[in-house]
């Protein structure tokens, strides 16, 4: 018997421009979508409804980030990255109007507590990650580093501070890269690094060293038309791009440039030879060789680049995938098909695993719901989906069930569908039609 046709749990509407931007907050509770007309939605995951909107940009919203318990962070085509305030009891005071509803009077907005003015000319959407080394990301950070392309010069990148909003590093990856594409910023063995995808096709590793330098580690040229979307392994060993053309490829992270050896120099292997023969009078040649600068001694040291060889490259009939998500154990990666698809890979291997139809227009945006696993960084753990939060959960929905009246079967209802919310492996995608498809994958 054939396999059976993946379907989707459920379709969310409500969005009346093309959704750009997906991302799952709050211990996947909620699932925040962006569109090209700047509208930001918060849906409830465990009812599938609209619990704030609000018009966040001006104009296409680019990314979307949850920086703790409280904030969230947008950015636009409207030149603007807004770290908003927003809790789950400040829904309330928000309208719960879709974007696709007419509305008397504007929709209110979350308090702002950060505006930054950047440069969104590229189509590329900001990295971020914790001011200082830690386990927990932008969780618990009291502040971040966000990285965008620099306001002047496309192909350089800019990293500030937030809440100071002061720009501290100006990364220069080179010339003829054409406009950066895709960022991702994170801290590697203690080492601030920045991953970069560019318009010709080449992906690049850049290292902050102790003296304040920035050093490129990598760069690959493995697409022949723009990246679209890169994303990190859990694991920081690797990164995979997703480009306009058909490549998907998989890099390596290394942490220092390769040594190349020195050219091979005649002039040493004859003085080699003579000393190797026992000769005491040295000919002409040889006092002369040895009467030579210092040059050739230096220029027989090796010299140092930066590594050039994917890990992977898979060529999958498709061109066109973007926003491609790794999952957080690291299993899988999903990418968004400019032919209406969604593609499951394995993280592993790189093949093809699943592929998710049920939008009739392209797809732009892919977004993992982060489920705790055991070993995170392991690419063939199980692991145990959330056991501690889903433990913690029925205990609460055991105690509520035993209760008597309406008022606890109805809360024991609820906290079942938090709880499932919570430990599902969603995939949400956004396409543009409006839509977004959520489903459940392995």
């Amino acid at each position: 018997m054939a396999a059976p046709v993946p379907t989707p749990k459920a379709i969310l509407r409500g969005h009346k421009a093309a959704v750009h931007a997906t991302e799952f907050l709050w211990r996947n509770e909620r699932l925040a979508s962006g569109d090209a007309e700047g509208y930001i939605v918060i849906w409830d995951v465990s009812i599938m409804r609209p619990k704030a909107v609000w018009r966040a940009h001006e104009s296409a919203i680019l990314g979307i980030k949850a920086w703790g318990p409280d904030k969230i962070i947008t950015h636009g085509r409207d030149h603007k990255l807004i770290v908003w305030k927003l809790e789950a009891g400040d829904e309330k005071g928000l309208s719960a109007a879709l974007p696709v509803e007419e509305v008397a009077a504007k929709r209110p907005q979350p308090w702002m507590t950060n505006l930054l003015e950047v440069n969104t000319m590229n189509f590329c959407a900001f990295g971020v990650c914790s001011r200082i080394a830690t386990d927990q990301g932008i969780g618990s950070a009291s502040s971040i580093l966000v990285t965008v392309p620099n306001t002047l010069a496309s192909e350089a990148i800019d990293i500030y501070e937030v809440p100071s909003q002061s720009r501290i590093h100006t990364v220069q990856p080179g010339k003829g890269n054409g406009m950066a594409m895709s960022l991702v910023l994170f801290h590697h063995q203690e080492t601030l690094t920045l991953l970069a995808g560019f318009e010709n096709g080449y992906a690049s590793v850049h290292r902050l060293l102790e003296n304040g330098i920035w050093i490129t580690t990598y760069r690959s040229q493995a697409h022949s038309q723009p990246i679209l979307s890169l994303d990190i392994h859990p694991s920081c060993e690797s990164f995979i791009t997703s480009s306009a053309d058909s490549i998907i490829a998989k890099h390596p992270i290394p942490t220092t440039q390769q040594e190349v050896p020195a050219p091979f120099d005649p002039s040493n292997r004859i003085i080699e030879e003579i000393e190797a023969s026992g000769e005491t009078s040295p000919s002409l040649l040889s006092a002369g060789l040895e009467k030579q600068p210092a040059q050739n001694t230096s220029s027989s040291t090796s010299t140092w680049k930066e590594w050039e060889h994917p890990l992977k490259v898979v060529n999958t009939k498709h061109a066109g995938q973007q926003g491609l998500r790794l999952r957080s154990d690291g299993r899988i990666f999903a990418t968004a098909g400019w032919d209406t698809k969604i593609r499951i890979y394995s993280a592993k291997t790189m093949k093809e695993l699943a592929v998710l139809q049920w939008h009739k227009v392209g797809c732009y945006a892919v977004a993992f719901a982060n489920v705790k696993t055991a070993d995170p960084s392991s690419s063939d753990s199980t692991g145990d989906t959330g056991s501690q939060s889903q433990n913690v959960d029925e205990t609460l929905t055991q105690a509520m069930v035993n209760t008597t009246g309406n008022r606890g079967q109805q809360t024991s209802v609820a906290l079942r569908r938090i709880s499932q919310a919570r430990t599902t492996h969603w995939v949400a995608a956004g396409a543009k039609d409006g839509k977004i498809s959520l489903w459940d994958m392995y």
